[in-house]
């Protein structure tokens, strides 16, 4: 059932969200057996762009949760290792659960609905504030619900105890599983280096540092060492389309600055902004289309000495208050970028190299979770600022689904796929 979307409290005597649970959705009917039960790791299937971890995850590792509607399943893991599993009843026909990316807002052990006859929800946890929760209740082999996610009563209970306010939560149609992904457009240094000065023998305080008869200056050297303490809080990150600007309009303010005559700046593409459009690449000896492609636009901001707007768009938040936002670049922005979540899940070597977890929430025409991530180019600034601000559990969003819509006050960034 659903949750009430006028329940007081905000859950902030709650613990912060260290853990990034990523949880996933899917519509669809499926027979399961009615017990719970704890199962072995399993491999990744389907995304040859990830690979299942090696051996058991980290046990500080984020705790991620997996929910498949269409088998009406709700699988656990550390990280990317499966650790327990349950079966699960969404909403039914006329209810139905929406899919996209959320967060646990809000967790009640005790609840009851305002919508729907004061029906009681143990266990309680809030995916949005218009009434969508995790909760305890009858989950019988089908889905059955006014649009929450039901779970066993046993299990409801264990889930409660290990989930916190902030995990992810993702809902998809179908199943899909974790994975761990490298790419360079993943924010990397968990430790910013810091320089430490090393006293030799001479200082009398300790040791000196081996040194070899090439390299005999070591007085009161200076090291490069990892010593930066790591941040506490997850940032939540959300990378997307720049905001929409009029392509057209903006060809024709450009083409009217070179005098071309391309007609009222309105955004229409008519007859007379096709004509000047060719006129412009017959002069820059253009292929003649008459439309806004992204050679021509290259072009008329280098001729109107303009700098191209970028592309791209990154916005920060953290406690779910937005704290940074800024311009990046993506490669092909037109083309669809789907809905993927990556979640910090480690850190490995004297460098403390970051280890991250992927899953796609909705697939984008072919831009999988390892494509999309090639066609991310970032400022200088804005990896800064992230990279001095990571902590385990952080995550990254790459979409190009709106999301202001439902990412207001107290929430973290939401993404509705299919409503």
């Amino acid at each position: 059932m659903k949750a009430s979307s006028a329940v007081g409290g905000n859950g902030s005597g709650l613990a912060r969200a260290a853990l990034a649970g990523v949880m996933v959705l899917g519509l669809g009917q499926a027979a399961f057996a009615n017990d719970t039960r704890e199962l072995k790791p399993v491999s990744v299937r389907g995304d040859v762009n990830m690979t299942p971890a090696s051996g058991r995850d980290d046990p500080d590792a984020p705790l991620q949760i997996l929910v498949s509607l269409s088998e009406q399943k709700l699988d656990v893991y550390r990280g990317t290792t499966l650790i327990s599993s349950s079966r699960v009843s969404s909403g039914k026909p006329g209810h139905g659960t929406p899919t996209g990316v959320f967060s646990i807002l809000e967790k009640r052990k005790r609840h009851f609905s305002n919508i729907y006859d004061n029906a009681p929800m143990p266990y309680m946890q809030r995916l949005t504030w218009s009434g969508i929760a995790l909760h305890q209740g009858h989950v019988p082999n089908r889905p059955a619900s006014h649009g929450c996610v039901r779970l066993p009563k046993g299990f409801a209970a264990e889930l409660f105890s290990m989930t916190e306010r902030g995990g992810h939560v993702i809902v998809t149609r179908g199943a899909t599983h974790p994975g761990m992904i490298e790419s360079a457009a993943l924010p990397g240094a968990l430790a910013r280096p810091t320089e430490v000065a090393s006293l030799s023998d001479a200082s009398g305080l300790r040791p000196g540092l081996p040194v070899s008869d090439s390299d005999p200056a070591t007085v009161a050297s200076i090291e490069s060492m990892d010593v930066a303490p790591l941040a506490e809080e997850p940032l939540r990150i959300l990378i997307t389309r720049h905001p929409p600007v009029s392509k057209v309009r903006e060809l024709q303010r450009m083409l009217a600055s070179l005098d071309y005559g391309p007609g009222p700046v309105d955004g229409v593409a008519g007859r007379r902004t096709r004509a000047a459009t060719q006129d412009f690449q017959n002069a820059m000896d253009l292929p003649a289309t008459g439309e806004a492609d992204d050679i021509t636009m290259a072009r008329l901001y280098r001729e109107a000495g303009e700098s191209r707007p970028r592309s791209g768009r990154i916005y920060v938040r953290r406690k779910f208050r937005e704290i940074y936002s800024s311009d990046i670049d993506l490669a092909d922005a037109d083309a669809p970028l789907g809905t993927h979540l990556y979640t910090l899940i480690g850190r490995e070597g004297a460098r403390q190299k970051a280890r991250w977890m992927g899953v796609t929430a909705a697939d984008g025409d072919g831009a999988d979770a390892r494509s999309v991530l090639d066609r991310i180019t970032w400022t200088d600034e804005a990896r800064a600022f992230v990279e001095d601000r990571l902590a385990i559990g952080s995550s990254l969003m790459v979409t190009d689904r709106p999301f202001r819509l439902h990412s207001g006050l107290g929430t973290d960034f939401v993404v509705m796929t299919r409503q």
